[in-house]
């Protein structure tokens, strides 16, 4: 199956990246190229871009797609670490960073990564097949609370603690496997009245799964600043969201680097010690158009914000 993943608010991430042609860009959630592609057009021989994913088939993708460009470095490795990876890569500062979170469609898609709620599957869920832990150990090892709790906070799913319970009951007898045993405890757990027609019963708790499978939350607010850490003078990040967890580290991070005083009102002058490290060019989320919804379902929820390092 090809790496096909049609690229959220593409245009207005290459816009707020503010691409210089000489310039060194780190797209951190590489993927199928698609936002990659339009960096590195604007990019002059002499510029770079560094392309990041933890899945090993999207890189694989990328570079048949890109390879008539010969200023493209490919890295096996996770966003999360990209101090480390520069490190490695012997690269000290960049004009810009680009994050585009969540599950790309080709994940979804291609069944047998266990990430769609659709068919018949293997329980897996890793964006990087070479990690240890995935959706099957969680499902078959993770206390009822532990679920309950990941699947209400990750999924926002109201009946997480019937879910749960279920999976633990369910476990018990058999090992649940696969993604079609899963859906089927979580369709039996969640009553007839509260489905909603229009979205799939299982699509809240999966999304949850997944999320804990790939610590996509937790490290998510110092990757931020990390990427900050990386840029220069000037640079730009832009980050593209899809969860409400998500978005909410994204924004607590860049207002945290803007340098808001947070002394008690009435102080003569600040004492709190807040350095500025740049702004925020977008106070509000730039979200997809009517067009773009229409078009990719997938786009929906995505929310753009972007950061300036001064």
């Amino acid at each position: 199956m090809d790496f096909v993943h049609k690229s959220v608010l593409l245009s207005e991430c290459i816009e707020g990246l503010n691409i210089k042609e000489n310039g060194i860009y780190i797209d951190g959630t590489l993927g199928g190229a698609g936002h990659s592609s339009e960096i590195i057009k604007r990019l002059s021989k002499t510029g770079k871009l560094i392309g990041i994913d933890r899945d090993t088939e999207a890189l694989t993708a990328a570079k048949e797609k890109l390879k008539e460009y010969k200023n493209v470095i490919y890295y096996h490795g996770n966003h999360d670490n990209i101090k480390e990876i520069l490190n490695d890569l012997k690269v000290e500062k960049v004009d810009g960073i680009l994050l585009d979170l969540g599950v790309s469609s080709y994940q979804l898609d291609e069944k047998n990564r266990g990430f769609s709620y659709l068919g018949e599957n293997i329980l897996d869920m890793r964006m990087d097949k070479t990690q240890e832990l995935d959706a099957k150990f969680v499902v078959n090892n993770y206390k009822e609370e532990e679920l309950a709790k990941i699947i209400f906070e990750y999924g926002e799913e109201r009946f997480s603690r019937a879910i749960a319970k279920n999976i633990c009951i369910e476990r018990k007898n058999k090992e649940i496997a696969t993604t079609k045993q899963l859906v089927e405890i979580i369709e039996k757990s969640i009553p007839a009245k509260f489905k909603n027609k229009d979205s799939h019963p299982a699509k809240r708790t999966f999304q949850a799964i997944r999320i804990e499978v790939n610590d996509e939350i937790k490290p998510l607010y110092q990757t931020v600043i990390d990427s900050i850490d990386c840029l220069k003078s000037g640079g730009r990040l832009c980050i593209i969201t899809f969860h409400s967890l998500e978005d909410r580290a994204v924004k607590n991070a860049y207002n945290d680097q803007e340098g808001k005083c947070i002394c008690p009102p009435g102080l003569p002058y600040c004492a709190c010690g807040t350095i500025k490290r740049g702004k925020n060019i977008t106070k509000k989320p730039i979200i997809p158009t009517k067009e773009e919804m229409e078009e990719n379902s997938r786009s929906k929820s995505a929310k753009l914000r972007i950061f300036e390092k001064i």
